[in-house]
């Protein structure tokens, strides 16, 4: 800004001048004399808040600037006398133990604590290290009222409140637990006095706690952010004389809390009640003062100053601007000088307390900036360059900076979105403050040098997230699709939704500046290289956060929004540069100018450093590999880094070559395509910092490059929520920017430094694990909201349809209404938490970004995935990034794209990951193969994702097979729904939608099942035991639910899951009965046996009519009805299995038929298929086209009828000799003998245990053969262990087959 007078490097060089040399301003002789003296009495008194008429008292037309001291000393004198005159002291009524802290320092007393309590920042600053730690104060309250603060640095279980020395802390109690404390936990929602009572709201991190006590009325209270709680106890006991109430905090383990006793101003001031601690005071003799007011009074004096000739906000009218003209008027001689005398004031104030400083910064200081600088856009950056150059001449103002940006820091954490200040609110006012003040380089280096650095940088780039009363408060007026509320609804949702987006993508602009002053930041003591402090900043952080994904993190984690914030900053980044453009063409030595983008829209070559993952860094040896732990692998898989500095390939090499789709392609990827929306943009010249005598005090955030979008495509953007805001509303920001023209060579040197310092390749390494660490809890969180409404707005339905019926009750309708009522206010709780993921996550610039990281990361880990010594190594938050970042994109609302183009147009290579890796065994974390099946789970129940798998060369090789072999005991649910989902339509009652869902994958089956005989053989045992478990299992549940007078839920839901799993497993085999029949007809009789077992199985524990409506009642959730959940869905797969194997034209080895019939209770089984007969088909599979095979069940059974009646008829033999019955079984005689051990069974029992176990039934030695008694009786008894015999062949072409037991 090249304003005239007090600013820049004028302003400046008049500091040099001292204030008291005698300096004086000759008014105008004769005419004008006394219109001046009067114009500048005005001006004075409007500074320094006094009456005009009484300022210039010295002789003649002369203005002596001593005449400021003078001032100033009667006005604070005038301060001095006010606060004198009380003789009341109402800190009469606390007492503070001097435990080496100070006098009067109130803190927490390490002596106090029980547990392991970890003491920061003079001991207001704590953290547990065990399970359950507890602390008091040094101070207790005898009388009055008394209040602290608590800023929540994380927000789990803690309890807050006031204890007595009497309460016991034990590693189980704390405050609350006994009869003389009371507590609040906003975790669990209570308060406690030995025992709990609801109470209060849900906490969150950044909330900031007040703690009241009234010992007048014997109340305690509690406050979240100002906002009242109620009244939490009432009737305190009454303490002895010299006892009173200790503020005190119990906190679990990794929980941690900011205390202020009243070191510094209370951020939520409560009327009437006091700070423990005694604000700091000015004396003057036998004359007190308040240090804050003198403070404020200083400052205020300061702004009017400055603001004499700052610019008018553009939102001032011409009249206001002339008006204030024309009444106040300084002559700039006299600026500087009165300015100086001002902070000579001011800095006089401070002496060696830390406290003071403390107090002073938080109280008036940061304030006075604020208000300088102001808090909405445009900021009046020229006015704050003008008091910094003031205070920046004051030694003393350095002891001052750290304490500002602590201030600033914890303002970042606990401001929360505001949303009639949409857009300038949360923490963006003290983000835009903090990057203005980052600008000067002495205040940079005086930062990043202090001890303080890396945890005031995480609370800059906190953010402070809403509860459930926040969101109501935000968010009043809700609606969703189909609901009934009022039109205006929609409308107001709409604007509430745009104006949140705004305010969080100003928020994030603004972190995304505070890290790029970082990373030009060079520091010359000691000497670093441009990027490297915001490199170590990333270690450290990685560092600090290494254990954020255990099941229980250990202390000491970040806020989650840190990592979140970072993230984002780390994305825009990857996806934009460095806004370096021309300097990188210089680099390159190209003619013309090219499009340079970031990382991960860049065309061609792509590289990657393997040392990131072959590295034995502190800060990432702690993260599991794809092959195990890292020590481990050193071990058994050793490397050199040295081989293998760098791997480079072609974007896209593992994709077919007609349907490619990367960045070079005509094509574009999703990310790119012009069906989403604009790209972010970038300041493309570097940042450079203003040093003391800079006469520059900044221009506008440069506009976003436009060479994103002309990489990625010509673009149209127009269904954004909102993008990243325009530079236009920074135009006064006063952050500075430098032409790259002005010093190419100087920039040149920057960018070759930088580049060798701060890889893009080692952010987007970091930026991965951030995802892992940050965005995915976020959007694990966000998914369970969706499914969560989705399922509130079906109950709401259902109930409004249950509620419009005709024939209802009274009572009934009355219970309806207020069930309608909870699901109405679950949903709208539900909708405000999605939109607010909505609105702070899936900005669609992010969701380009993380389309293209999917694209990035999973054509790495393809390549690497050729090298087994390299593939081991890499770490397994990589597989699981990709994986959760692909469905938070296939799950966004609205879509990111169509589910057709997400996988085939750009991650084609995703489903070649999921199918080459879901059953590869160098994966040694099973959870990690679980989590490929389960996406390939979820992605082929659409039909858009399921043509990416049948046009994929990979998944029609190796998919099949790979599904045979993975179902085990580990992984059997996931293959069976995928393979549930390939088989759709192709079963008895599912051919109602038409077409089956994938004929090609079915066919591949039977094919590899044909093929591979002996795969086959071992997948059909495991199908047969896992549905013997689950069908046995869902009995035994029955059998317990009928025996509680009232089903426990937990129950019910076993069973539920239980029966859906047997449903599923007997449509895996009603398929492979159909395709593949001759396994059960042609193949060993096990197969036979074990089918038509596990049928009457089903069937007897479903068809009795006495439990029918138990069972129906059992497997129904609350408001399913009858026609989605009932006992067909088992039967019909039975029924299929049936017709199957029933109406195979060939001549059978095995008939179906005569199976049945030889049952000893054919009976039974007679009457348990004369049921499924009469069962009402029609009216649960209406219009199925299956329903027509129900004529070749009633022949079947006809024909079952007349088999079993002349089975019945047809006498028995009686054997004379019963011990050559097997044992086992008693129903085949002994025929087979076991080597070595000779024991002895039928052909069936053995052959069937030998498909699970190959030990003997009776002496459990190992069974290595099996011999036929009837070779054997040919031989003498000695040569029982001799080569001759036959084998048992378990299935057709398999001796002695030994499948994986299941």
């Amino acid at each position: 800004m090249g304003e005239e007078g007090f600013s820049g490097g004028k302003f400046q060089q008049q500091l040099g001048h001292s204030a008291c040399s005698g300096l004086a301003i000759v008014l105008s002789n004769e005419n004008d004399k006394d219109n001046e003296r009067r114009e500048l009495e005005r001006t004075l008194g409007h500074i320094f808040e006094v009456p005009g008429n009484s300022l210039l008292t010295m002789g003649g037309n002369v203005f002596d600037v001593n005449s400021t001291r003078s001032i100033l000393k009667a006005k604070l004198k005038q301060l001095y006398r006010s606060t004198t005159s009380a003789d009341f002291n109402p800190w009469d009524g606390v007492s503070i133990l001097d435990n080496g802290f100070g006098k009067n320092i109130v803190a927490m007393d390490d002596k106090s604590a029980s547990g392991d309590i970890r003491f920061l920042n003079r001991f207001l600053l704590i953290e547990s290290q065990a399970m359950f730690s507890s602390a008091r104060a040094n101070a207790c309250v005898l009388k009055g009222k008394w209040m602290y603060e608590v800023t929540l640095e994380t927000a789990g279980i803690q309890q807050l409140g006031w204890a007595t020395l009497t309460c016991p802390f034990t590693h189980r109690e704390g405050v609350g637990d006994d009869e003389d404390s009371y507590a609040y936990d906003g975790r669990r929602i209570r308060k406690w006095n030995k025992d709990y009572e609801t109470y209060g709201h849900l906490w969150v991190v950044g909330d900031v706690i007040g703690c009241c006590i009234n010992l007048d009325a014997s109340e305690i209270s509690f406050y979240r952010n100002g906002v009242p709680l109620g009244v939490a106890f009432d009737g305190l006991r009454k303490l002895d004389p010299g006892f009173g109430y200790f503020p005190a905090i119990s906190l679990s383990q990794g929980e941690r809390c900011d205390l202020n006793f009243g070191s510094r101003p209370f951020k939520y001031p409560i009327a009437d009640f006091l700070p423990i601690q005694v604000p700091p005071k000015v004396k003057d003799g036998e004359d007190v003062a308040s240090l804050s007011e003198i403070a404020s009074y200083l400052l205020r004096c300061l702004l009017r100053l400055v603001k004499l000739r700052s610019h008018y906000p553009s939102t001032s009218t011409l009249v206001e601007k002339l008006r204030r003209l024309k009444r106040f008027t300084l002559q700039e001689e006299l600026l500087i000088p009165i300015g100086k005398e001002i902070c000579q004031h001011f800095f006089c104030l401070l002496d060696g307390d830390p406290g003071v400083k403390e107090h002073l910064v938080w109280g008036a200081l940061v304030p006075f900036m604020m208000e300088t600088f102001g808090t909405q856009a445009p900021h009046d950056g020229a006015s704050l360059d003008r008091v910094m150059d003031l205070f920046l001449s004051f030694p003393e103002f350095n002891e001052l900076i750290i304490p500002i940006m602590q201030a600033l820091a914890h303002s970042c954490k606990t401001s929360a979105i505001i949303l009639v200040d949409c857009p300038c609110t949360g923490s963006y006012p003290y983000l835009a403050l903090a990057c203005h003040l980052l600008r000067r380089e002495e205040i940079m280096m005086h930062w990043w040098q202090s001890a303080d650095f890396e945890s005031s940088m995480e609370g800059l780039l906190s953010r402070k997230g809403p509860n459930k009363q926040d969101l109501q408060g935000l968010m009043p007026s809700v609606w969703w699709p189909g609901s009934r509320e009022d039109v205006a609804s929609e409308r107001n949702m709409r604007q509430t939704t745009l104006a949140l987006s705004r305010a969080i993508c100003k928020v994030e602009e603004m972190q995304w500046e505070l890290c790029r002053l970082l990373i030009h930041f060079s520091p010359l003591s000691p000497s670093q290289p441009p990027g490297l402090v915001f490199r170590t900043f990333l270690q450290t952080l990685v560092w600090k956060n290494r254990g954020a994904d255990r099941n229980m993190p250990p202390p000491g984690l970040s806020n989650n929004s840190v990592l979140v914030s970072v993230y984002t900053v780390l994305l825009r980044f990857l996806s934009e540069g460095f806004g370096m453009d021309d300097v990188c063409d210089l680099m390159k030595g190209s003619m013309e100018k090219s499009d340079s983008v970031g990382l991960l829209h860049r065309k061609g070559k792509r590289r990657f450093p393997i040392g990131l993952f072959l590295r034995a860094d502190s800060h990432c040896i702690d993260f599991s590999r794809l092959g195990g732990t890292f020590t481990h692998l050193l071990k058994t898989n050793p490397t050199q880094v040295e081989d293998l500095k760098e791997i480079e390939w072609d974007e896209g090499c593992m994709e077919v070559e007609e349907s490619k789709v990367t960045h070079s392609t005509g094509q574009k990827p999703s990310c790119c395509s012009g069906t989403t929306t604009t790209c972010m943009s970038s300041g493309k010249n570097p940042v450079k910092f203003i040093s003391k005598c800079s006469n520059s005090h900044g221009n506008a955030i440069p506009e976003r490059a436009a060479h994103v979008s002309t990489e990625c495509g010509r673009r149209n953007y127009n269904n954004e929520i909102v993008d990243k805001p325009s530079s236009s509303e920074h135009s006064d920001s006063g952050l500075t920017y430098q032409s790259i023209q002005q010093n190419k060579q100087a920039e040149l040197r920057l960018i070759q430094v930088l580049s060798g310092s701060l890889r893009e390749e080692e952010l987007l390494d970091t930026m991965v694990l951030l995802y892992h660490l940050g965005l995915a809890p976020n959007f694990k969180q966000a998914s369970h909201y969706m499914s969560h409404q989705s399922h509130s707005i079906s109950l709401l339905d259902d109930t409004d349809k249950q509620i419009r019926a005709e024939k209802t009750s009274v009572e009934h309708l009355k219970r309806l209404k207020e069930a309608r009522n909870v699901y109405r206010e679950d949903l709208v709780d539900c909708i405000r938490q999605c939109t607010w993921y909505k609105v702070s996550l899936s900005a669609r610039w992010k969701q380009r970004g993380m389309y293209a990281t999917c694209m990035w990361v999973v054509q790495l880990l393809l390549i690497l995935s050729k090298t087994d010594q390299i593939f081991l190594y890499v770490p397994e938050f990589y597989l699981e990034a990709l994986v959760d970042c692909f469905h938070a994109l296939r799950r966004s609302d609205p879509p990111f794209v169509s589910p057709g183009a997400l996988l085939q147009q750009g991650l084609t290579s995703f489903v070649t990951f999921l199918v080459m890796h879901f059953n590869d065994p160098r994966i040694a974390n099973a959870d990690l193969r679980d989590v490929l099946l389960q996406s390939i789970s979820v992605l082929v129940q659409y039909k858009e994702y399921m043509v990416a798998f049948e046009s994929n060369k990979m998944a029609i090789e190796r998919m099949p097979g790979a599904l045979l072999s993975a179902f085990d005991n580990r992984f059997w649910i996931p293959v069976t729904n995928i393979l549930l989902r390939l088989f759709k339509g192709s079963g008895f009652g599912t051919s109602k939608h038409g077409e089956s869902w994938s004929s090609l994958f079915q066919g591949l089956l039977q094919q590899k099942c044909i093929s591979d005989e002996k795969l086959f053989a071992s997948f059909l045992n495991r199908l047969f035991n896992t549905l013997s478990w689950t069908v046995t299992e869902f009995s035994v549940s029955i059998k317990e639910m009928q025996e509680h007078y009232q089903v426990p839920d937990l129950l019910q839901r076993k069973c539920m899951i239980i029966f859906e799993l047997s449903c599923n497993l007997a449509r895996v085999l009603e398929f492979f009965t159909h395709e593949i029949p001759q396994a059960f007809l042609c193949g060993y009789e096990t197969n036979m046996t074990r089918l038509t077992e596990l049928i009457i199985f089903v069937l007897n524990h479903t068809t009795s009519t006495a439990d029918a409506e138990f069972l129906d009642n059992a497997l129904r959730q609350q408001g399913q009805s009858l026609e989605k959940v009932n006992r067909a869905m088992i039967w019909a797969p039975l029924v299929g299995i049936v017709l199957n194997l029933a109406n195979v034209t060939t001549a059978p080895c095995h008939d179906l038929l005569q199976a049945f019939a030889n049952m000893d209770s054919s009976a039974v089984v007679e009457s348990n298929f004369q049921y499924l007969m009469e069962y009402n088909w029609v009216g649960v599979f209406k219009g199925d086209p299956s329903l027509a095979r129900l004529v070749e069940l009633k022949r079947f059974l006809e024909n079952l009828k007349t088999k079993s009646e002349t089975n019945r008829q047809t006498p028995n033999s009686n054997r004379e000799d019963e011990d050559i019955d097997c044992c086992i079984c008693y129903a085949n005689e002994v025929d087979t003998l076991f080597v070595p051990c000779n024991h002895k069974s039928c052909r069936q029992c053995i052959s069937r245990h030998l498909l699970n176990n190959q030990r003997c039934f009776f002496c459990n030695s190992a069974v290595s053969e099996t011999r036929s008694m009837s070779s054997i009786l040919e031989t003498d008894d000695s040569q029982y262990g001799g080569s001759g015999g036959t084998n048992i062949l378990l299935s057709e072409g398999v001796t002695l087959v030994k499948p994986d037991t299941i």
